[in-house]
């Protein structure tokens, strides 16, 4: 959903209510809304705002230290303009950027599911469900939910469009005891910040807790409930609830929407004729990006930017006679591999090398046909590298070397834990780094990612150690139920996790989590180079844009049509 379809005061929810129906999202707004300022006069998002880390963009409102020049020239010049302009409330001023602390810890809720929570109760828990999701992805945290009753340690999780549907199913025929609630917390990490979504009367047989929400009908027309009586830390509040026939809607699950898989996203943008699927496929500064038809490349060499404008940038486009498989800059060609027929033949652009011909390979050399590797064709584009006079070709979870007369013949695993139906992963793959041996401590490890010098490792996917290229070596925690698509080397390094849906995009180091705003809620997957703090995606609005990985600063914008 987007905002422009909510009303002013929604506006900010569009991210977190695009799981449900524009409907069930109109109708639960004031609830929603009444429900958040009740948990947020009690419990704040983060207990600091964070060390002020420089500048991150521009504000209507600050100090006057933080007016832009040009706005004090305005004063200079034309004094009542400047006045005018403040009243306002016109003035551009620089806008701090804070580093977010760590926090550790996700926000789990209990939730009571018996036969005294149905109806209104459970649209409260609905809301709250909706205001924790939110507070989470504020915190750089995650929401799981427990249910009471169940096994201990056993949650539910994900992003909001899997995680209401698997809540919605998890009817018990029971009331909960305050055993299960006990035993529900009992199974909490110490760092965990719990929330009770129950009944009063289950409330009442507890000790008092600061975070215990409960619900239970107020106020009854013809057509049942349409208020609500909701007590939190010793706070009443009669709050609305939506009319019953979107109620009924929504209690049977037929309100929520399924978030779309990028994968599905990503073929669409054929059909609209921009660039999409932005990749960079080796270590040079080049972002190659797919355009209307699959035979089509854009491929930008990126300056070095200046840190105080956007640059707009003008890719080279180059219409290939087939399908793109995998491209690269190597040295100052840019050399792809298309399908034609049965073969794979390569493109170049620049000064030739070898003779007509070179190069040339069979599909069926390659253990793969036409069908199989037509899945890549709505990726991005795998890398190619050259080594001696061959070229390299990650393909079907192994290398595969290419010889100037077409022979191909394997050359070894493609990337740690990559495998045959598996998108290539870039940061798995030592080949594309020189002079890197896994360090010792890091052997034999589930996870591993490495850029430059750096290295990261993991057991779990959750708790990591990274050692960058000084040998100094920190600890970073991740949310569950988020991919770590990349690792950011440098003074600070970060590792860039996206949620499973692919909305949302952060950064996240030893000392705390950036959202990267600009690169969340993307048309399809995220960019990461492999050894520059550079990132990339296609928005919302049709647009390549490309920045900064640790800061989340777009650096170049590229067009949607060219």
């Amino acid at each position: 959903m987007t905002s422009s379809r909510l009303p002013a005061a929604l506006a900010p929810w569009a991210a977190t209510l695009s799981a449900l129906t524009p409907e069930l999202a109109l109708a639960l707004g004031p609830l929603l809304l009444r429900l958040d300022t009740l948990v947020g006069g009690h419990e704040p998002v983060v207990d600091t705002t964070g060390e002020p880390d420089g500048v991150g963009g521009l504000a209507r409102t600050g100090r006057p230290d933080q007016l832009l020049p040009s706005e004090w020239l305005l004063a200079d010049e034309f004094p009542d303009e400047f006045l005018r302009r403040l009243a306002d409330g016109e003035l551009l001023h620089l806008a701090t950027e804070f580093r977010t602390p760590a926090v550790r810890g996700r926000i789990a809720a209990l939730v009571d599911t018996g036969p005294t929570q149905a109806g209104a109760g459970r649209l409260v828990q609905l809301a709250a469900l909706l205001v924790l999701h939110r507070r989470a992805a504020a915190r750089g945290t995650e929401l799981v939910v427990g249910v009471l009753g169940d096994p201990p340690g056993h949650w539910l999780a994900g992003e909001l469009a899997e995680l209401l549907p698997a809540w919605l199913s998890a009817r018990r025929a029971t009331d909960p005891t305050p055993e299960d609630v006990q035993r529900a917390r009992a199974a909490l990490d110490d760092a965990d910040q719990a929330w009770l979504l129950t009944s009063p009367r289950l409330a009442d047989r507890l000790p008092a807790h600061p975070r215990v929400l409960t619900g239970e009908p107020a106020r009854w027309t013809a057509d049942g409930a349409d208020r609500v009586l909701v007590r939190l830390a010793g706070t009443t509040a009669e709050l609305p609830l939506p009319a019953s026939d979107i109620a009924v809607r929504a209690l049977r699950g037929a309100e929520f929407r399924r978030a779309e898989p990028a994968a599905a996203r990503a073929g669409r943008r054929w059909a609209t004729g921009g660039l999409a699927l932005p990749a960079f496929p080796n270590d040079a500064r080049t972002l190659i990006a797919r355009g209307a038809e699959p035979g089509t490349l854009y491929a930008v060499n990126l300056p070095h930017a200046d840190g105080r404008r956007t640059l707009g940038v003008r890719p080279r486009r180059h219409d290939l006679p087939g399908p793109v498989l995998a491209a690269g800059r190597i040295a100052r060609r840019l050399i792809a591999l298309h399908i034609r027929g049965d073969r794979l033949v390569p493109y170049v652009a620049g000064r030739p090398f070898g003779e007509p011909g070179y190069y040339t390979a069979d599909l069926v050399d390659l253990d793969t046909d036409l069908d199989a590797v037509a899945e890549h064709f709505a990726r991005p584009v795998l890398p190619l590298l050259r080594e001696g006079d061959d070229l390299l070709l990650p393909l079907s979870g192994r290398w595969w070397r290419i010889s100037p007369d077409g022979t191909a013949t394997p050359d070894g695993q493609a990337g740690r834990g990559t495998h045959d139906r598996e998108q290539f992963n870039p940061f798995r793959e030592p080949r594309l780094f020189t002079m890197l041996m896994p360090l010792p401590q890091a052997v034999g490890a589930r996870h591993f990612l490495h850029s430059n010098g750096t290295q990261a490792w993991s057991d779990d996917g959750r708790s990591w150690r990274v050692m960058d290229e000084l040998g100094e070596e920190s600890r970073i925690s991740l949310p569950e139920h988020a991919d770590v698509i990349g690792l950011v080397s440098g003074r600070e390094p970060a590792l860039i996790t996206c949620s499973r849906d692919g909305r949302t995009v952060r950064s996240v180091r030893a000392d705390g989590t950036r959202t990267l705003s600009h690169f969340s809620g993307g048309r399809g997957p995220v960019a990461l180079h492999p050894s520059e703090p550079l990132i990339a995606v296609e928005n919302a609005a049709g647009l390549i844009l490309i920045g900064d990985a640790n800061t989340g600063r777009i650096a170049f914008q590229l067009g949607s049509t060219l």
